[in-house]
């Protein structure tokens, strides 16, 4: 196995165990995010998020997203409409659970910039989400940071610290809706494959989050493709 695969492999458990061993109340997001090219402007995104109440088996909310992108200049400034459905899996006062689906519309816009081996990405997406019996509209705004600490690039074999703060406003009140603020370290399988572990700290209204996460990313161009 590669030394660095097993590194990130080890950091997970160390996270985990660190999580747990303290009995908070932390949960566990296993993430695949892909984004495949079409052409040259055009490109493909989907995304599936396993999310847990604990390290894993005790479900939270299963989240699939997809949709159609469109780039805007050479810098991949990219515009998206996607669709996402999402299914909830809420704790009720009596220890059961109470199921609820999600339909969700977004419209999204990336805008990425390389400042001296930093790779910044802002994300300003807005959310139309459908319930059975309720509609909300809710605005986000993503800023997230990478920094390779053994190549020059985020390429085959680059290890990297990974940051990021994302906010999320309603278009009704209550206004703030939550924040997630992360920190974590990666490693480039190829120059198109990356693993990623890190620790979010999420805070709601009313209450705080913290999360564990491993994260895929597949951003392959249909042209590698199997």
């Amino acid at each position: 196995m590669n030394n660095k695969i097993g590194f990130i492999i080890i950091a997970s458990i160390l996270f985990a165990n660190s999580a747990y061993a303290q009995k908070s109340d932390v949960g566990n997001w296993f993430s695949y995010f892909g984004n495949q090219k079409i052409n040259k402007k055009w490109n493909w995104h989907n995304e599936v998020q396993y999310r847990n109440y604990n390290f894993i088996g005790d479900i939270n909310q299963l989240l699939i997203r997809t949709g159609i992108g469109y780039n805007l200049s050479e810098n991949n400034d990219n515009i998206l409409l996607g669709y996402g459905f999402i299914q909830s899996h809420n704790y009720t006062t009596t220890g059961g659970k109470n199921v609820k689906n999600e339909h969700r519309i977004f419209q999204q816009f990336i805008t990425k910039s390389n400042i001296q081996n930093f790779y910044v990405q802002h994300r300003y997406r807005v959310e139309e989400r459908f319930f059975t019996d309720d509609y909300k509209l809710r605005l986000r705004y993503f800023l997230s940071v990478n920094k390779p600490l053994n190549k020059k690039a985020l390429e085959k074999d680059a290890l990297y610290l990974s940051a990021y703060n994302e906010i999320f406003l309603n278009a009704n009140k209550p206004v703030f809706d939550r924040n997630r603020l992360y920190g974590g370290v990666g490693y480039c399988i190829s120059d198109f494959l990356r693993i990623e572990t890190g620790f979010m700290s999420q805070m709601l209204e009313n209450k705080k989050q913290s999360q564990f996460q491993i994260l895929f990313f597949n951003n392959l161009p249909f042209t590698r493709q199997n």
